[in-house]
């Protein structure tokens, strides 16, 4: 194929960078309002900023080390590889947050002049994040398979680095934002007895904070990851059945979503200036459905030009279809009928609200499940492994909308935090309270969305380490394959464990700051002085970087232990329990921590007694056990059992040539 058509990659992503400086002069032109509401979101920035530069310092050391290993134990060539994916997507998060936490002032005072222009800021600003990562992700892994000629070894060091930044972003800001959220939540809206977001609470600049580096530069960071694995994994398994067309389709289908992706954030901000009387949800979910539309077409055009068949084309519209349907379920288990049946049990206390969402998540791993599995089936049956590998990229091929939509949340919600610190008329915190409304339906879609891809990248994955070190079968009679099916599927309980431990020991000090405050600082609770926000954003951030090191580096460790102990048929046979464990693990806590968040602000909103009520609070600690679930170890599964999947691809062959 010629040097051009091989760019193809490269020049989408330089297409996808241009629109970007678009959207962020677009949303910078926007007035950021009064002084107070620029102070706060200044507030936020800072806080924000100085917390990624602290955990992105501790990641350069840990890469930096990594990367002089693989320079050893390889090739210089892959160890750039390895260095271009991690600082491509720490670049990603980081452009993302800085225009999140620019966007969210700027949604507040667009709020002032009603819902559109409000959610124009927000969504461009949300924008701006989800077009970084897909073209950040398609010019780094094209350019690595560009310059090394499709080189699996180079693009899978590429795959890794993202991955590996991926968990640290994901782990360091969910530790931060539940720690800051908790802290929030336990002293000022149970015990203080003052509304969310109330300025006199000492960690709401914290919360505000958290939103950012938890939910977009994490997220942004995560689904980075995701889809590049996706490209990766199709374009191995391409390589290896239909060589260099095989190779290079899935970097065109990508091009292709991000092209659409761009059309569609046109198409949406054109809705919304047309609309007379704007709804948030339906314009959203119009750009999704009008993206996917679009792409449908063009990959059946593609599939045929490239492959000379309509079979590959067929399942990627499999896999975005699959998307939507976890994405309905989703939605359906975090804001339809089991919402209000869960806020129904809070005027009993705590305990029942707690067991009643337990059981939600656990239900609702039943239908994304079936519909995985049948995607997986039905894609082995039309095109072998490697239809699996672009079912899951077809999932992820529009992904520049997607997490656009999936990043307004988080400054929607921040926008509403500001119009309550600032004071503003309670109408606009009613626009911003919609707009996070939608936010938050979103958010869980998002997660299952990447929940979802993240089980068809896995798999695709683990067929390309069987590629990889010749395993042609996995057989569980043999002991040592079926002692590490139990390891694999006990990882993601123990690195959830040491997460979720790390959210609660962050949170204790955090508590215990608040209280503190409230206590010994004299006018605090009558609004008289100002608290330390700077003490809350220190403690969360040390408690981040504290504990996100060792979680971050199971994912390294666990697949060259298990080689060395059991062999590298042991390694498949890990990776398959951790796989499908990690995927139930993940639907489960991701949408029992959506549900009673949602069931909270069902009551919240003047349901069963409205704020203030036992029910209240009763949902107020249901939301706060859910918070680190939905929001920290769940999301962070989905990067953990990609990142063994592509650990075991680049090392597990290096140690084979060693030992053998």
């Amino acid at each position: 194929m010629g040097a051009v058509t091989r760019l193809f990659s490269v020049i989408s992503g330089g297409i996808g960078l241009i629109f970007t400086i678009f959207l962020v002069f677009n949303v910078l032109e926007k007035s950021p309002g009064d002084e107070n509401m620029q102070k706060l979101s200044k507030a936020i920035q800072v806080g924000a900023k100085s917390f990624i530069i602290a955990e992105y310092r501790i990641l350069f050391i840990v890469l930096a080390l990594l990367s002089i290993f693989l320079w050893r134990i390889s090739s210089h060539s892959m160890a750039i590889s390895f260095l271009m994916g991690s600082l491509f997507s720490a670049l990603a998060g980081y452009l993302g947050l800085s225009i999140a936490t620019r966007a969210n002032s700027r949604t507040t005072y667009g709020a002032t002049k009603g819902l559109k222009d409000a959610l124009a800021i927000s969504f461009n600003g949300g924008a701006v994040m989800g077009m970084t990562v897909v073209s950040l992700g398609l010019i780094g892994l094209g350019g690595v398979f560009f310059l090394f000629d499709g080189n699996i070894e180079m693009m899978s060091g590429y795959a890794m680095g993202a991955s590996f930044t991926a968990l640290f972003a994901r782990v360091g800001g969910g530790i931060f934002t539940k720690a800051a959220d908790i802290g929030a939540d336990l002293v000022g809206k149970v015990e203080a007895n003052i509304p969310e977001d109330d300025p006199r609470n000492p960690a709401v600049i914290a919360d505000n904070v958290g939103d950012n580096v938890g939910d977009v530069a994490g997220m942004g960071a995560d689904l980075y990851e995701s889809y590049v694995g996706a490209i990766f994994s199709a374009s191995v398994l391409g390589g290896i059945d239909y060589s260099i067309k095989g190779a290079i389709f899935p970097f065109f289908v990508a091009s292709s979503g991000l092209l659409l992706s761009i059309l569609g954030i046109i198409l949406v901000n054109l809705f919304i200036k047309k609309s007379d009387n704007v709804e948030p949800q339906k314009v959203l979910d119009f750009g999704t459905y009008i993206t996917s539309f679009f792409q449908a077409i063009a990959v059946i055009i593609l599939s045929k030009i490239i492959l000379g068949s309509f079979k590959p084309a067929l399942i990627a519209i499999l896999g975005m279809m699959v998307g939507i349907l976890i994405g309905v379920v989703t939605e359906y288990y975090t804001s339809k009928k089991p919402i209000k049946d869960l806020a129904n049990s809070a005027p009993s206390g705590p305990a029942p609200l707690i067991i009643n969402g337990l059981a939600l998540g656990m239900e609702s791993t039943l239908l994304p499940v079936l519909f995985i599995g049948i995607s997986i089936v039905l894609s082995f049956k039309l095109y072998g492994l490697y239809g699996i590998a672009i079912a899951a990229l077809g999932m992820l091929s529009t992904l520049g909308i997607t997490l656009s939509i999936d990043a307004y949340g988080p400054i929607a919600d921040n926008a509403g935090g500001i119009a309550q610190m600032a004071k503003l008329d309670p109408h606009v915190r009613e626009i911003t309270d919609k707009l996070d409304t939608v936010g938050n339906t979103t958010a869980a879609i998002g997660k299952g969305f990447a929940i979802g891809s993240a089980a068809l990248t896995a798999l695709a994955l683990f067929a390309s380490y069987a590629q990889a070190v010749n395993i042609t079968v996995v057989d569980l009679n043999h002991a040592n394959v079926f002692v590490a099916l139990l390891v694999g599927a006990m990882l993601p309980f123990l690195f959830s464990s040491l997460v979720l431990k790390a959210v609660g020991k962050a949170a204790n000090l955090m508590v215990e700051e608040v209280r503190r405050q409230f206590k010994e600082i004299v006018g605090l609770i009558d609004g008289k002085a100002e608290p330390n926000y700077g003490k809350c954003v220190k403690i969360a951030t040390s408690g981040a970087l504290k504990h996100m090191i060792f979680p971050s580096l199971i994912a390294i460790i666990a697949p060259i232990l298990t080689y060395l102990v059991l062999g590298k048929e042991a390694v498949a046979g890990m990776l398959a329990g951790a796989t499908v464990c990690g995927v139930m693990l993940a639907i489960f806590m991701a949408n029992s921590g959506g549900a009673w968040d949602n069931a909270k602000k069902t009551i919240e909103s003047g349901e069963l007694g409205g704020k203030g009520s036992l029910s209240h609070k009763a949902s107020i600690v249901g939301d706060t056990v859910g918070d680190p679930l939905k929001d920290t170890a769940g999301p962070s599964i989905n990067i953990l059992i990609k990142l063994m999947s592509i650990v075991s691809i680049v090392l597990i062959p290096i140690l084979e040539r060693f030992f053998n």
